[in-house]
C-alpha cells in the first residue's frame, strides 16, 4: 500500500518555525527514482505548490516561500523535509507531500499521482 504521511505541522506566532517531515512507504519503485513536493492549500483558495525536490535534488521554490522554506529529502530513510522560518499569517494552511515517478518535479499540483493526507499549520499574527 502506497503512503504518504506528513507529521511536523501545528500553530505558531508570526516570525516561527516549523518543521515538516513526510514519510514515505510502499512506493513501487526506489524512493530515490521519485520527484517530490511540498503543497499547501488554504481555506477557499486552489492548491498550490510550495517547493519540489527532483530526483537528481534540483529544488524549485515558489516565489512567496523562497528564502524562508528550505526543501530536502532522505533517500535512505524515505523522508522528505520542508523546515519553514519566519512564518506568516498568510502560510496558513493544510500542507501535503506529493510524489510522481519522473525526473523532473514541478510546482504544479496535476503532475503528482501520489498524495499524503496532510498537516495543518497554523500561524497567528
Amino acid at each position: 500500500q502506497v503512503q504518504l504521511v506528513e507529521s511536523g505541522g501545528g500553530s505558531v506566532q508570526a516570525d516561527g518555525s516549523l518543521r515538516l517531515a513526510c514519510a514515505a512507504s510502499g512506493l513501487t519503485y526506489s524512493y530515490s527514482m521519485y520527484s517530490m513536493g511540498w503543497f499547501r492549500q488554504a481555506p477557499g483558495k486552489e492548491r498550490e505548490g510550495v517547493a519540489t525536490i527532483d530526483r537528481a535534488g534540483r529544488i524549485t521554490y515558489a516565489g512567496s516561500v523562497k528564502g524562508r522554506f528550505s526543501i530536502s529529502r532522505d533517500n535512505a530513510k524515505n523522508a522528505l523535509y520542508l523546515q519553514m522560518n519566519s512564518l506568516k499569517p498568510d502560510d496558513t494552511a493544510m500542507y501535503y507531500c506529493a510524489a510522481k515517478y519522473s525526473w523532473q518535479g514541478t510546482l504544479q499540483p496535476h503532475d503528482y499521482n501520489i498524495w499524503g493526507q496532510g498537516t495543518q499549520v497554523t500561524v497567528s499574527a
